[in-house]
């Protein structure tokens, strides 16, 4: 016979169950506030079903946090979809130190909130003013931050709390989360370190059973009870009060099933549908308003004509709690009443809240109170929206686009929103909701303008997902169709076509590189677009590769160097890649690394931290060619760590090959070669150009110069635009060296045609050192002379060492010694100096040939710097402030002053004034 719930008792609990098992929890727990308690930060969070005890675990965190400041935020399932609402309640006592921001974090914060009119900074920077602000409360008084039912928390919020919990180090702040499970559908909270709650065990269990039972206890029901629920402490709470004496006995049957999970839930509603009328609708408001604005439910609760009488039947059952507000018992049941209301219930509750909410949610209520179509309420939600979108709340700007889209009676006006929210939703990251907005648009579009925009949108999100094998015949098919609708549109995707031809190469489907780089150069029309912007160096790329180096590179170098005149970059994502292309192209390391400096300021200042990721990576390989290895290492540790905060997941660490390569660390550079490889197949990027520049340094460098030349001719005979030159010199060299002459009369001649087109030092050089090694007799040396003398003239160090190895090495097959001595001795000690092992290696052996005893020499690491340490020295040595370097680096002043601390006392130093001199003294690498 199955039983019921008997909810019979009448007996409801105090304030808290015990706390039982737990351990490991609890552990973590307690390293999270001992480090708060040490000047550390940290964060946390706690993933697990409904009701296994996430929120009693945060209670035991503040009760654990007693000589702490304990802030707490509650996630609102009615607030999911207002843009950094629930930010804003957590930063609303903290809003009066908003003036003592930096002016660009103030400006982002003021806009989010929309206390300024402002145009919408990059989340980044209203996390690094979130950020700020908390750090600054916690360098007072050292805080918990403790954020329950996060699956509840607007997308903007939780992005900008998981940057937060992301940078926190030496700042006396902890950040608690607690969630069901799927608190990651967000996207956001991955990067940060987790723990899954599951049922308690067995013994556990029955303690809590036991401790919450006041009648007879049989041990056959309670480990049944312990079984049904699989230990679920709300579960076996719950039954604990609300089971019949005779049904804890054992003299009755108990109910089936037991409530765990989603039967808790409807237990909770059950029991609320028991209520009065008018407690169950004060409920529902409860449910329908955040639990910090009591102002606002009582508002509504009076036009309602409900008052803080209709609470008392809840209070009675249980399914509320008195304190210093009324609140819910259990995060559960507020869910479980929302849930449980009926369609017409949540619009009559919604109305009310329309009629006297702020304006800017009242068009939200408006849209949730509407019983089918209705144009006006569309109308509002769409002005709504815009307001949304200056703040940056690009989630909620998508969300109230889309309601106003199933309001909207006219087909094509309806497509249209529905087109805008799923720009909305690719503008905040969420690539999931593009794809099935675009399907509800794209059959009522009207017109080639709105179905382009709709395949740019589909191309976008290829992108984004580094999928760009079929976007370039996507968007060239949608130029088509455009025809000479729009100018400007067309160009845009030409635009767009020619980044992702290039990044796929050979492996893009159903058109060529070549195809789309006719159209792209065929198309462009230079009608006075400001200096910063990239199009020109866009349309000279795709010049190059659809008409050849000669008709390319004068462009090339035209808008490389409109470029270094321009005082502001426009941002685009890609335009540091396609910076570094062009630079290769012309072996122009100095316009190269002017314009990518230009471009990470830019993106440091607009937060843009994929951006800057990208510019960072770029300017690493500009620092490995100039020597400056420990310089690169800096620049990748800071791209990898925006990545990470940002949400950015990166396979291995394969952009840092090159350096591998140059500093001889073949397993990392082997493992780094099969992820790019196993990413070319799965993703259709072309990776075979980096992987032969990074494995025929390493081979040049020990000597096996047949496998450097395998590797260059799988590049070579492709003649990429990406790294195709700046390999040439190393094919010459390794053709020549494993007795291929016809492999290096290739690459000659590809030389030849190219670099006096190019006219750089770094070309020229290159040049004459691949004429030296092709030459016979003794009109090598003035042509060693030559590359040594044009390589000097620019930031290229390793070339300039490179030559005079090889002039070295000319020398002393010519038994000139002294002379030989001279130009190994000087390569030696610079890629000694720099870590350069295989080079430092090649020229310490021909040096000993000469008679000259060279030693080597172990990695300096008397100081033993960190890449981060190192990187927070150079900046304050450079100059600037803690402050200024915190901003740079998108942490807080503590977080520096931490560094530079350990910092002092690597170096023992006392002053920042000696660190220049201090980490001089580790070679020219730093």
């Amino acid at each position: 016979m199955k039983g019921t719930l008997m909810m019979g008792s009448g007996v409801h609990r105090a304030a808290g169950p015990p706390m039982v098992g737990r351990h490991a929890e609890r552990a973590a727990i307690g390293r999270l506030l001992a480090a708060v308690r040490d000047g550390f930060g940290g964060a946390l969070v706690l993933n697990g079903d409904a009701g296994v005890g996430k929120s009693r675990l945060l209670e035991y965190a503040a009760e654990s946090a007693q000589d702490l400041t304990v802030v707490r935020l509650v996630g609102v399932e009615a607030e999911t979809r207002l843009g950094y609402g629930a930010l804003h309640r957590l930063l609303r006592p903290r809003l009066g130190r908003l003036s003592a921001l930096p002016e660009r974090q103030r400006a982002a914060l003021s806009a989010a909130f929309g206390l300024a009119e402002a145009s919408p900074s990059d989340r980044n920077l209203v996390g690094l003013a979130a950020l700020t602000l908390l750090s600054d409360a916690a360098a007072a008084a050292p805080t918990l931050c403790l954020i329950d039912d996060v699956q509840w928390l607007d997308r903007e919020s939780a992005e900008t709390l998981a940057f937060v919990g992301s940078r926190l180090y030496a700042d006396c702040l902890g950040l608690l989360f607690a969630g069901r499970d799927g608190t990651g559908d967000h996207g956001v909270l991955g990067a940060l370190p987790a723990l899954r709650l599951e049922g308690l065990a067995d013994a556990e269990a029955r303690a809590l059973l036991t401790a919450g039972v006041t009648a007879h206890l049989d041990r056959a029901v309670a480990e049944q009870l312990v079984a049904g629920t699989g230990g679920n402490p709300l579960a076996l709470l719950e039954l604990a009060v609300n089971l019949a004496p005779e049904q804890l006995a054992g003299v009755a049957p108990l109910p089936e099933p037991l409530p765990v999970n989603q039967q808790l839930e409807d237990h909770f509603r059950r029991a609320a549908a028991l209520l009065p009328a008018d407690t169950r609708r004060l409920l529902l408001l409860m449910a329908s308003t955040p639990t910090d604005d009591p102002a606002a439910l009582w508002r509504a609760a009076g036009s309602l004509g409900l008052s803080v009488r209709s609470a008392a039947p809840a209070v009675t059952a249980g399914i509320l709690r008195t304190g210093t507000t009324v609140e819910f018992r259990h995060p559960l049941i507020r869910s479980a009443v929302h849930s449980a209301a009926s369609a017409a219930e949540r619009r009559a509750v919604q109305a009310a809240l329309a009629a006297t909410s702020a304006p800017e949610r009242r068009a939200w209520h408006l849209a949730e109170a509407a019983d089918g179509p209705d144009d006006g309420v569309a109308a509002e939600l769409e002005a709504a929206s815009a307001l949304a979108r200056a703040r940056g709340g690009y989630s909620e700007q998508a969300l109230v686009l889309n309601r106003a889209a199933e309001l909207t009676s006219r087909p094509d006006e309806r497509a249209e929103r529905y087109l805008d929210a799923a720009a909305a939703h690719l503008a905040a990251g969420n690539l999931a909701a593009v794809h099935p907005l675009l399907e509800l648009a794209t059959p009522d579009l009207t017109g080639p303008v709105a179905r382009a925009r709709a395949t740019r949108l589909r191309a976008s999100v290829e992108m984004v997902c580094a999928r760009p094998r079929e976007v370039p015949a996507m968007l060239l098919a949608a130029v088509a169709e455009l025809g000479t609708t729009d100018p400007v549109v067309s160009w845009e995707l030409l635009r767009e076509a020619t980044h992702a031809a290039i990044i796929s190469g050979r492996m893009i489907t159903g058109t060529t590189p070549r195809e789309v780089a006719r159209a792209t150069a065929d198309a462009w029309r230079d009608t006075g677009v400001p200096a910063g912007s990239p199009d020109p160096l866009t349309a000279a790329l795709a010049r190059l590769m659809a008409h050849g180096y000669a008709a390319g590179a004068p462009a090339l170098a035209a808008a490389l160097a409109r470029l270094r005149t321009a005082g502001e970059l426009q941002e685009l994502s890609t335009f540091s890649t396609v910076v570094s292309l062009a630079g290769d192209e012309l072996w122009d390391i100095e316009a190269k690394r002017e314009i990518l400096g230009k471009l990470v300021t830019a993106d440091r200042g607009r937060g843009a931290l994929y951006g800057l990721s990208m510019a960072l990576f770029a300017l690493a390989t500009v620092e490995i060619w100039n020597g400056r290895f420990a310089a690169a290492e800096g620049c990748y540790s800071e791209a990898y760590d925006y990545l990470a905060a940002t949400g950015y997941g990166v396979p291995g660490d394969f952009h840092k090959a090159l350096l591998y390569a140059w500093t001889g660390r073949e397993a990392e550079l082997r493992a780094a070669v099969a992820t790019m490889r196993a990413a070319s197949e799965s993703l259709g990027i072309v990776m075979h150009r980096w992987i032969g520049q990074a494995l025929s340094i390493f081979e040049i460098g020990r000597g096996q110069y047949r496998e450097a030349l395998d590797a260059l001719l799988a590049v070579f005979d492709d003649d990429p635009l990406v790294l195709g030159d700046v390999n040439l010199a190393g094919m010459v060299e390794a053709g020549l060296r494993s007795g291929d002459r016809k492999a290096a009369a290739l690459a000659m001649a590809r030389m030849e045609e190219r670099a006096p087109l190019a006219g750089t030092p770094w070309a020229s050089g290159l040049l004459a050192r691949c004429r030296a090694l092709m030459a016979d007799g003794d009109g090598a040396e003035r042509l060693y002379q030559e590359s040594i003398a044009q390589l000097g003239k620019v930031p290229v160090a390793v070339e300039l060492a490179w030559s005079r190895l090889l002039f070295g090495e000319w020398l002393r097959r010519r038994r000139r010694r002294a002379d030989a001595r001279v130009q190994l001795r000087a390569a030696y000690e610079a890629f000694e100096s720099w870590g350069a092992a295989p080079f430092a290696e090649r020229a310490r052996v021909e040096l000993l040939a000469t008679g000259e005893t060279a030693r080597r020499r172990t990695a300096d690491t008397q100081f033993d710097l960190t890449p981060q340490e190192r990187h927070v020295a150079v900046l304050a040595a450079s100059g600037l402030t803690n402050a200024e370097i915190a901003t740079q680096l998108f942490v807080t002043t503590s977080t520096i002053e931490f560094h530079l601390s350990r910092v002092f006392r690597k170096l023992g130093i006392t002053s920042r004034r000696q660190i220049g001199s201090r980490l001089g003294a580790t070679g020219p690498g730093g």
